[in-house]
């Protein structure tokens, strides 16, 4: 299953002869079986058949609920189910995905996540525009454990069409969620899965990679929705900043990608930005007493950038937090 650079899984060519649905909806679970319902929901009410669409859960063996009785539930025998013989980690439980798929388009859901009616009209409609396309993607929004509206991401553009300059634009922010983007299977092919060496930020660097070798599409409308809760990967990795660890590797790999001339440009405004988001995260941390954290935040801003103001932030919410303490 692996053997491209940095170990990142091969995915392999569908077998001549197999049955080829236009939608490879793959969806990955691990102890999150208490919102795979609404997950299921979302893709089987757009659901254009089985010829259009294969539907299939392929669980990291979870073992604190039960997602196949919620596949029998819901699906009712239009969703297929695997489960892996044991736990074997997110990144390779999302190459089984990958591996498994047999559609022309491949998305890849998180079974605690979601997609909103039109999600698959609206991207098909980019793939159909331009067959260079190699992945498109819509405006997001994030939801909390109750399936709340937090937050919605700014639009990239005002209308739907290939996205100018994304490799630039991709690689200094994350800017895609995992729900929100559907990839051509010989994307996949071309460039294999997602790198191992990242816990986090594997997304991140995928999209970049993608980006380096394709078009991309984007659809303004927001049409699919990342939940944010403390069992996410994410949220698994917040409190000690190993996230951000994580994002400067990403960027660290994807490096050689980047356009020479800009290389330094771009990846000063990612670190930037992710010095932004760690003083953020470490205000919070302040705020709620949780020094720890809040130190291990400021170490990470300090370590992506070193600008000025960058070191006045992190002084000035080290020096509150003393203040308060005292």
């Amino acid at each position: 299953m692996s053997g491209a650079a940095g170990g990142r899984a091969i995915i392999a060519p569908v077998p001549s002869g197999t049955g080829r649905p236009r939608w490879s909806v793959m969806i990955p679970t691990y102890n999150c079986a208490s919102h795979l319902r609404a997950t299921l929901a979302s893709v089987l009410c757009q659901d254009p058949g089985p010829d259009a669409m294969q539907i299939e859960v392929v669980d990291d063996a979870s073992d604190r609920d039960d997602p196949r009785a919620v596949v029998e539930e819901m699906g009712r025998g239009r969703v297929a189910f695997f489960r892996q013989p044991q736990n074997r980690g997110h990144i390779n439980n999302f190459a089984t995905c990958l591996e498994r798929s047999r559609g022309e388009i491949v998305h890849l859901l998180h079974g605690d996540d979601l997609v909103l009616p039109g999600f698959y009209a609206a991207l098909g409609k980019g793939f159909d525009a331009d067959p260079d396309i190699g992945a498109a993607f819509c405006r997001w929004m994030l939801i909390d454990d109750l399936g709340r509206t937090k937050e919605i991401a700014e639009a990239e553009q005002d209308e739907a069409g290939p996205l100018p300059d994304a490799l630039a634009r991709l690689a200094s922010e994350q800017r895609i969620v995992t729900p929100a983007i559907a990839v051509r299977r010989s994307t996949w092919e071309a460039l294999g899965g997602f790198d191992p060496r990242l816990l986090c930020s594997e997304d991140w660097e995928m999209w970049v990679r993608i980006a380096a070798h394709y078009p991309v599409w984007y659809e303004p409308a927001p049409l699919a929705a990342y939940r944010t809760h403390g069992n996410s990967n994410t949220g698994r990795h917040l409190r000690m900043a190993d996230e951000l660890h994580y994002s400067a590797l990403a960027m660290e790999i994807f490096r050689p990608l980047l356009p020479p001339d800009r290389q330094r440009a771009i990846l000063r405004q990612a670190r930037l930005a992710y010095a932004h988001s760690a003083l953020r995260n470490a205000r919070c941390f302040a705020d709620v007493g949780d020094r720890e954290a809040m130190r291990a935040h400021l170490k990470a801003a300090l370590k992506l950038s070193r600008a000025p103001h960058i070191w006045r932030r992190a002084l000035s919410i080290a020096l509150s937090r003393a203040r308060i303490a005292g």
